[in-house]
């Protein structure tokens, strides 16, 4: 196992260049997942028809999901080095996910899920537990090795290093990309730094209530200060809003065996968009198209197609 407490350098003129095209830092995880007829009453007992363990995370998934589509990326988190992390860090290499800079700190619990999927509908239903490794401070985070990366994407769960991150990104020049999934403290100050942010139709809720529409959480979100905000819908697509006006991204119909991970990897879908350069409902499309097909498999990351697979889904469905 490699091993140690990963530090930042301390001379940012000289730290060697990582050539990744994306840094993302958040979350990895494990998950076991496993199938049942239909979920449990409170008490009640049902048995598993299988049980998988496979990596997982959402900014870790958006990076495996950019570097299937042929981007260099580089993870920045924290795990340790018992048997959950031994698994994180060989999945990210397998993954082609540069890790020079991962913190490993030894003698913890790294992070992991439990998700039962419901069979026929493909939902989920998660319990995770952070694990006991520290969180990332923003003493932790240097960004000068990656002065050659175009984009930052953070899932902010470690609040303090995402900002510090997220300064440290707009001062190289790099575009900041959020992804909002649960409103927690500090998270409006984080995203007053982003310039993309694709929030999950709860991250407003604290903002304007539960039973608001997503139509209406979307200017409200740009308010805090981002210039391009998307909101994901599960399965009633997406919905964004910039400069250029309000648009609205149908869900692609596949068979989903699996809805876990399908946001993180419709993240990474639209980051490869940003890099090519595309409008806001190019970038839509191409995420939603990604996410729909990472669906027809269990777990994260399995089902995360290639960049041929993707140009194949999308010119069937005529986009």
């Amino acid at each position: 196992m490699e091993g140690g407490v990963v530090k930042p350098s301390t001379d940012r003129t000289t730290s060697a260049v990582i050539h990744a095209e994306v840094v993302g830092l958040g979350q990895a995880c494990v998950d076991y997942l496993g199938t049942l007829p239909s979920f449990p009453k409170e008490d009640g007992k049902v048995e598993l028809k299988d049980l998988q363990m496979l990596c997982g995370g959402p900014a870790s998934t958006a990076l495996v999901t950019l570097s299937r589509l042929g981007i260099r990326t580089s993870f920045l988190g924290s795990i340790s080095d018992d048997p959950a992390g031994q698994k994180i860090l060989a999945n990210l290499k397998e993954e082609a996910v540069d890790t020079s800079l991962l913190k490993i700190t030894p003698g913890y619990t790294s992070q992991f899920a439990f998700i039962a999927i419901t069979e026929g509908t493909g939902r989920r239903t998660i319990f995770w537990h952070r694990g006991s490794v520290p969180c990332l401070s923003k003493e932790d985070v240097d960004l000068v090795s990656f002065r050659r990366a175009s984009i930052l994407h953070v899932d902010g769960l470690m609040i303090e290093a995402a900002v510090e991150a997220a300064i440290q990104a707009r001062e190289l020049g790099m575009t900041v990309v959020m992804d909002a999934g649960t409103m927690r403290e500090g998270s409006k100050d984080l995203v007053s730094l982003v310039d993309v942010l694709i929030a999950s139709e709860t991250f407003a809720s604290p903002l304007l209530g539960p039973d608001e529409t997503a139509e209406k959480a979307l200017p409200a979100l740009r308010e805090l200060g981002p210039r391009d905000v998307v909101i994901t819908l599960g399965g009633k697509g997406s919905v964004g809003i910039n400069d250029q006006g309000f648009f609205r991204q149908r869900a692609f119909p596949v068979r989903a065996v699996d809805t876990t991970g399908a946001g993180d990897v419709y993240h990474g879908g639209y980051i490869y968009g940003l890099l090519q350069g595309w409008d806001m409902p190019r970038c839509m499309a191409f995420a939603s198209a990604v996410a729909a097909l990472k669906c027809r498999r269990i777990g994260a990351q399995a089902g995360i197609p290639d960049l041929h697979t993707v140009r194949e889904f999308l010119a069937i469905n005529r986009v």
